[in-house]
């Protein structure tokens, strides 16, 4: 039952087609941004619902998580409603000054609805209350003093999981093999002992994880413990307005939105999980059951239909009617989806000998 005294949840009720049509007709331009705070918050259901009776008037589009301590949010605003998108936001007591993180290329087609959920967290960690405290973070650097420290020899952490990474990452950067940020905080605190009196530069999307793992490795004894400022979205902002800037950052900037990516630089440092040449693309298998999310290049992207693996182009040609009675079940649904690193290569070429 929801705590807000059994209101009724606030929803889109069009389908992702219908939604997707109504965003591929719009004649307007939307702008596509993040922004996030730690800041407690009384009545998070509450807030939910003003929020989006507010927002969806604006045409709001996108994800937002609320919980006591917080609030995280990645939009897509129509630009002839900019204005008022801000003016709402800072009259908020809560959000009052929030800086916007605007994304680096946007096509207006980061999100197709809005969603705003309550959580116990903005982000899943695993901590316990006594592992951290928020109000002792790191120092905050701008894209000038974050090259500085990597020149000077700081050990630079990468705090996203292993599929935001392998696209791109700062030169030289540690990138933990994990798939959540909960597996990644104690990974990072293992790989970094011994190195308690050294300079640690954190860095993640748009800042919000750092915030947290700033905070836990300070309370664990790191002593020297600074972050990018703004996150990825923010640097790469800040190359844009200073040309003089050298850029340390390789690739894309895996985003959580239905582009999964922007480009930061035109190397190319991950492969197609299928051929094994060179591709920054990450794709979702176009089997719903599946869904799995995977590096797909052009060439293989043709030869398999958007698949990850014969099975699933088999399940994706089916009719609708049959693919929903294949997710019929808790033992076949979203079956094949995952995270997890595999080599998708030899898992097609097995499947097809």
């Amino acid at each position: 039952m929801d705590p807000n005294g059994g209101k009724k949840r606030m929803f889109n009720k069009l389908s992702k087609q219908q939604a997707i049509a109504k965003l591929e007709g719009e004649s307007f331009k939307r702008k596509t941004l993040s922004f996030y705070r730690y800041v407690i918050l009384k009545s998070p259901f509450q807030l939910r619902d003003q929020l989006y009776v507010h927002w969806t008037e604006l045409g709001v589009l996108g994800r937002i998580y609320l919980a006591h301590e917080g609030v995280n949010a990645q939009l897509s605003v129509p630009e002839h409603n900019w204005e008022a998108f801000v003016k709402n936001v800072h009259a908020n007591e809560y959000f009052a000054a929030m800086p916007f993180k605007i994304a680096v290329e946007d096509d207006g087609q980061s999100f197709f609805k809005l969603t705003i959920k309550v959580r116990n967290q903005i982000v899943a960690d695993g901590l316990k209350i006594n592992e951290y405290d928020v109000t002792n973070v790191g120092k905050h650097l701008d894209a000038k003093q974050w090259n500085k420290a990597m020149r000077c020899g700081a050990t630079v952490v990468d705090m996203r999981n292993y599929y935001e990474s392998e696209i791109g990452k700062f030169e030289g950067a540690i990138c933990p093999e994990a798939e959540t940020f909960k597996e990644e905080l104690p990974a990072v605190k293992k790989l970094l002992k011994g190195k308690e009196q050294e300079q640690i530069l954190l860095y993640c999307t748009g800042g919000i994880r750092c915030e947290k793992t700033s905070a836990y490795l300070k309370h664990h004894g790191f002593n020297d413990v600074s972050q990018l400022h703004g996150g990825i979205i923010d640097y790469a902002r800040q190359l844009e307005k200073n040309e003089k800037l050298e850029n340390k950052f390789e690739g894309k900037n895996f985003v959580f939105d239905e582009r999964l990516g922007e480009r930061i630089s035109d190397k190319i440092i991950s492969n197609c999980h299928q051929c094994g040449k060179p591709s920054d693309t990450h794709i979702n298998c176009r089997n719903v059951n599946c869904n799995l999310l995977f590096i797909q290049c052009e060439n293989c992207k043709k030869e398999n239909k958007g698949c990850c693996s014969p099975e699933c182009i088999k399940v994706a040609n089916l009719p609708i009617e049959k693919q929903e009675e294949i997710r019929k079940g808790q033992q076949n649904k979203k079956r094949f989806h995952s995270h997890s690193k595999v080599d998708l290569s030899k898992a097609f070429n097995k499947k097809n000998d």
